[in-house]
């Protein structure tokens, strides 16, 4: 661990996980918990619980969970040092030096230093705009009607034509050619040796969704290519998990978010109050962010160029979206070519009303499906007709689904009844046959496999179940510890990050009788061993309310677990000894025992209300 575990468990005791969450989710008390819409997953009704007395958060719908930190570092997109600094600085709690292992310490102060060099540049590019040097890129910016607010809000700079001005500086402040090349602002060849990536460039610094300049974007002044110029991929950037904007963008209280193509749109939208804005990074936008932007919200309205190029995109985008839970809706900006050129032409009210109007992702869909096919021939209205109920068989929800039927019948004329049979034929056959032509997309109208019933649990996960089960037990009523200790311990779980919690959580109860385990959530730094813990304490057996059922369920557990230990040790022995030694047989022997003890007893538990 980065800081002492008890520091660690002092910053979280520090902060209430409802007062925490509830600064980002609304919360509703029911019961012991509280309950809210997952900001992880799209829901509909609140499967997001928040428990006081466990001081941990989990959803019984995707699966998230863990403490306050663990909510930082998944909503906030945080690390667990940059998690636990912001719990510290909440409740006032100064942090320890942290204590890195030798690698960790390498990385972090690489790191650190590739956002200092990022930081440095971007610094210089501002002034340098604002310079005498910076007339040409000043002039650009005017041209393309952007106030100094808006230009110093985004950091927007000018790198001039030299070629090596920006090197020069850096160096001079200490930083060495390797990590200037490394950070992505300087370029080397044989001709030339080391040089200024960007030059005679409008520049666009890269913030991360915490502010942090983390690359570059640069726009040419004049006709040279290529037009747009970004910073390399670093230890620091990954262009496919970033989105540009998203820093401000994050802020915004409106229920949605606006997805488009370039910087400008982004900056000219928020210059005109559309503070929702976001890009990709010159990229496609792909499904690492459509992940980030789904922690923020749960629609997201497509702003791209509307020739043909942007429509090929919107209709890849709105899979992803669809993938990733989040509702798409398309704007339209026809006769204007983008969000950028369509508000100088029109203003924002014009603009705002197109959001309004945004059009339904499916609805979409089938528009530029129809372009495909003549509609006065009836065989191709036919063929357009089957493409349709093809694309209505992927959606799996039938209320949702037969609510696009009716509309989709309605708009395109064709009876109701008839789209419906065609529907069923396809979803009893299980597939659709490719009805349209090559220019239409197969792939987001074919319909979606059949869904298999779920195997049944194996054995293995049957074990695993039980082991959660009961840890969950024991966060609730802790007062049954006593009663399992002489028959369970922490090496009876399965290896990882089961054993690992219930090790954490055995000190807690042995040395306090009981506590919240959001203590043992913080003894794992990554997310996903932490979400992993927290469903160690979330995993109830529903329907069982009388006392006695609930006894003899509770031995069940025990004894199940105790086995599989037992057959784990006993495989063990088998694969790795010819010969028993005197100790292995001890321990066997000492089994035995212990289960034939453990299946005499009866565990008494309180009784319960139903």
């Amino acid at each position: 661990m980065y800081y002492p575990d008890e520091k660690v468990e002092e910053v979280l005791r520090a902060n209430n996980i409802v007062d925490v969450v509830g600064t980002y989710v609304h919360l509703q008390k029911k019961g012991a918990n509280y309950f809210g819409l997952c900001p992880f997953h799209n829901e509909k009704s609140p499967s997001f619980s928040v428990s006081e007395p466990k001081q941990m958060f989990y959803c019984f719908g995707c699966g998230a969970g863990g403490n306050a930190a663990t909510f930082l570092m998944k909503y906030e997109n945080y690390s667990f040092q940059e998690a636990l600094q912001t719990l510290a600085d909440r409740a006032g709690i100064k942090l320890p030096e942290v204590n890195y292992s030798e690698e960790a310490k390498k990385r972090e102060e690489k790191r650190q230093l590739l956002r200092a060099v990022n930081k440095e540049a971007a610094v210089y590019y501002y002034k340098l705009l604002r310079s005498q040097k910076g007339i040409k890129g000043l002039r650009y910016l005017a041209q393309r009607k952007l106030d100094a607010a808006t230009m110093r809000d985004f950091g927007l700079g000018y790198a001039d034509g030299s070629g090596n001005d920006l090197c020069a500086h850096l160096r001079s402040k200490g930083f060495s050619d390797d990590v200037i090349l490394e950070a992505g602002v300087a370029a080397f060849d044989e001709k030339r040796g080391m040089h200024d990536k960007f030059w005679n460039r409008v520049i666009f610094p890269i913030m991360d969704v915490r502010g942090q300049v983390i690359g570059f974007g640069g726009r040419v002044m004049g006709d040279a290519k290529p037009k747009y110029l970004n910073s390399p991929e670093t230890e620091i950037f990954d262009k496919s998990r970033n989105l540009y904007g998203l820093h401000i963008a994050k802020r915004s209280k409106a229920p949605y978010k606006i997805l488009c193509e370039g910087y400008m749109d982004v900056i000219s939208m928020h210059q005109a109050g559309f503070h929702e804005a976001v890009a990709s990074l010159g990229t496609s936008f792909t499904e690492g962010q459509a992940a980030l932007l789904k922690r923020y919200t749960g629609q997201v309205l497509l702003a791209y160029d509307s020739d043909g190029a942007g429509v090929r995109a919107a209709l890849r985008s709105i899979g992803i979206l669809k993938k990733a839970g989040i509702e798409g809706k398309v704007i339209d900006l026809r006769p204007q070519k983008d969000p950028d050129e369509f508000i100088k032409e029109n203003g924002k009210d014009a603009f705002l009303e197109r959001i309004k109007n945004a059009e339904n992702s499916f609805f979409f869909e089938l528009r530029m499906m129809q372009r495909e096919y003549s509609m006065d021939d009836p065989a191709q209205r036919t063929q357009f007709h089957h493409a349709i109920a093809a694309k209505l068989c992927a959606i799996e929800d039938e209320i949702e689904r037969n609510n696009y039927l009716a509309e989709a019948a309605r708009r395109y004329y064709v009876d109701e009844g008839s789209l419906r049979r065609l529907v069923a034929s396809y979803g009893r056959s299980g597939s659709a046959q490719t009805v349209w032509n090559s220019g239409a997309e197969p792939s987001s109208a074919a319909p979606e496999p059949a869904k298999k019933r779920p195997s049944r649990l194996t054995k293995e996960d049957r074990i695993e179940q039980n082991e959660k089960l009961l840890m969950t037990w024991l966060a609730d009523e802790p007062e049954i510890f006593p009663q399992i200790a002489p028959y369970l311990r922490p090496e009876h779980f399965h290896e990882g990050v089961a054993r690992q919690a219930a090790q954490g959580y055995w000190k807690i109860l042995e040395e306090q009788g009981g506590g919240n385990p959001a203590s043992v959530i913080g003894m794992f730094e990554s997310q996903q061993e932490q979400e992993m813990a927290a469903a160690m304490f979330n995993t109830r057996l529903k329907g069982l309310t009388d006392t006695r059922e609930r006894e003899k369920a509770l031995k069940d557990i025990v004894i199940s677990i105790r086995k599989a230990a037992a057959e784990r040790e006993k495989k063990q022995f088998e694969e790795g000894m010819q010969e028993p030694s005197a100790q292995m047989l001890s321990k066997m022997l000492s089994t035995k025992k212990e289960l034939q003890a453990l299946g005499k007893i009866n565990f008494t538990l309180r009784q319960t209300t139903a």
